[in-house]
């Protein structure tokens, strides 16, 4: 004070001196005050962390007088103060205002590792009473001496009977007890609960069209706080949590490097989501109702990490744990990401702005083993050509591409079969895949049937129950379809006739094949035994042969089909010893050309 007043000793009237950056404020120089002259002040944990600073401030040091104001606050400090829970507390909240003196003095270093010691300790030396929404008159956990015993009616210590009273702190704050909090080596799973506490007491919503701007600044620095200091470990705070966290993040333009942070996270635990979680609206400058890329982002995440865990530890599941799918009777994690993200399609093709190639890729995003069925890729994709009725026929087919018919139910099936709003080809491939289904089961129905009962009868039982739902289906089948059906099974029949006068002609032919080649050995023979029958007698046989040859390459060659041309030259005899080694040629000739 001397010095500040020899300061403005050139001023014309020096009766006031300004202390606008005293810490504290009025109330920690009338407390500083009434120590320099001699009246007792009361040291308490409310007024201690303001008073420090004060008289770190106003230069009380003990170069002046033994046993200063700086010397018996720090004694406070350390001696009282850092040994209560509640008392950390409380002067780690008021040092919000003391900014940066309660920094550098290391004030809020000490009370967060105060706290931080204590949260972690053994709660058997805490003597419980529940904080939080309570009464005034139920105070805070008690600190108590290790010897004492506790009350035989002593209540048990939840693990997280120290959330509510750190949430009230401001967030640097919180960040800076949480961070000692891990040095300490306190388990993930109740971090990220602390956390998630926090956040709910601290960002109870998203930000409303009234909010200002200062408000929307403090949210923003909370979100980024929390994604900071959120436990790398999986499953250390919900999908859902993480997933309103990136939800808010985008609304308040978070860093983009923490939101990408934050999306990682999420795909480490994709399968843990809900459709309602995924339903984030679009804040960018697409015309789409919901962000769809940013769950393509999600899903991406998702496949990378699945992928670079199952190459990291192969060793560790055995043979029968892969086969098994883990060693557990629940569905994979991407077969519940499958399933979620159909639903999700099935929720934003109803978006009339959303494209078709947006939809496709999402949907062509997930491995073909990730879904045993299609049923609700093929509910997205009805709900899409709900929405859209003016797609093209090729739109259409794209769009359905993605689809497997043989992995539809029986129940898609019949609904697919009645869809006029598919395309024709697609619902050829569904009857088509419903029929195979049927006939196999019909099959397995038999099967069973005779191995229990041994009776044939009693396997044909099982195939009626079977008719009615093909006469169902065909019955609930657009009449444009039934009657190309019906056409092409005319066409089938017709086929099948044709195929049936081919085969009877064959083995006409083939009969009198057989005949002539009995006929030549005969003539073969007959001209051996003669001896001298001279070159007349082999000319006759070759010419007979080549007449029945050129009957039968007709026939190849397509004509004779009806049997007229059969004749009596097959009936000519014919000898000469050229005709042996020409013998199967012919008949190769003819059996390629029936081929």
């Amino acid at each position: 004070m001397n010095r500040l007043i020899y300061e403005s000793r050139e001023a014309a009237e020096v009766n006031k001196v300004v202390l606008d950056d005293l810490p504290g404020g009025p109330d920690a120089f009338e407390l500083a005050a009434k120590f320099c002259y001699g009246i007792a002040v009361d040291l308490t944990a409310s007024n201690i962390s303001g008073l420090r600073c004060a008289a770190e401030y106003m230069e009380m040091t003990e170069d002046l007088e033994e046993g200063n104001l700086i010397f018996k606050t720090e004694a406070f400090l350390s001696y009282v103060v850092l040994s209560s829970w509640r008392d950390s507390i409380v002067v780690l909240k008021n040092c919000e205002k003391l900014s940066p003196w309660a920094e550098n003095l290391q004030i809020v270093r000490r009370c967060s590792e105060s706290i931080a010691w204590k949260a972690c300790a053994n709660p058997k030396g805490i003597r419980w009473a529940y904080t939080g929404k309570v009464p005034p008159k139920v105070s805070s956990p008690k600190w108590t001496d290790s010897s004492s015993s506790p009350s035989r009616n002593q209540q048990p210590v939840p693990p997280d009977w120290w959330f509510e009273d750190v949430s009230i702190l401001r967030t640097d704050h919180f960040v800076r007890v949480i961070t000692a909090i891990k040095v300490k080596g306190m388990r993930f799973e109740l971090i990220g609960a602390a956390i998630m506490h926090y956040a709910t007491k601290w960002l109870p919503g998203m930000i409303k069209d009234g909010g200002g701007i200062h408000e929307s600044k403090d949210q923003r620095m909370i979100v980024e706080s929390l994604i900071s200091i959120i436990p790398p470990q999986k499953d250390s705070v919900s999908c859902s949590f993480l997933l309103k966290l990136l939800r808010m993040a985008n609304m308040l333009r978070v860093a983009p490097a923490l939101v990408t942070e934050l999306e990682k996270r999420v795909g480490m635990q994709f399968e843990q989501a809900t459709l309602a979680d995924l339903l984030i609206p679009s804040t960018t400058t697409t015309t789409t109702m919901y962000d769809v890329d940013l769950v393509q982002r999600l899903l991406e995440h998702f496949l990378v990490q699945e992928q670079t865990a199952e190459s990291s530890s192969p060793s560790r599941q055995s043979f029968s744990e892969k086969h098994r799918g883990g060693g557990n009777n629940h569905p994979s994690a991407k077969m519940r990401v499958a399933r979620l993200v159909d639903s999700y399609l099935t929720e934003v093709a109803r978006d009339r702005n959303l494209s078709l190639t947006k939809f496709q890729v999402l949907a062509e995003a997930l491995p073909e083993s990730a879904r045993t069925c299609d049923d609700g890729l093929y509910r997205a994709i009805d709900s899409y050509l709900k929405a859209h009725p003016t797609l093209s026929e090729h739109e259409r087919k794209r769009l359905c591409r993605v689809m497997d018919c043989q992995k539809l139910s029986i129940d898609a099936c019949m609904h697919a079969a009645q869809n006029e709003r598919l395309p024709l080809r697609i619902v050829v491939q569904v009857l088509f895949s419903e029929q195979v289904k049927i006939s196999n089961a019909i099959a397995h129905n038999n099967h069973s049937s005779l191995k229990e009962t041994g009776d044939s009868a009693a396997a044909a039982g099982f195939y009626q129950p079977m008719v009615p739902n093909r006469k169902t289906l065909l019955e609930g089948t657009p009449q444009s379809f039934q009657e190309g059906w019906s056409a092409a099974k005319k066409d089938i029949n017709t086929l099948k006739f044709e195929l049936e006068t081919v085969k009877a002609k064959y083995m006409e032919l083939q009969g009198e094949l057989e005949s002539l080649q009995r006929q030549f050995e005969k003539a073969t023979a007959a001209a051996g035994g003669g001896g001298g029958g001279g070159g007349g007698g082999k000319k006759h046989g070759s010419s007979a042969w080549a007449v029945g040859w050129r009957k039968l390459s007709m026939f190849g060659k397509g004509g004779g089909l009806d049997g007229s041309d059969h004749g009596g030259d097959h009936h000519h005899r014919g000898a000469g010893e050229g005709q042996g080694s020409s013998r199967k040629t012919p008949a190769r000739r003819w059996r390629n050309s029936i081929s």
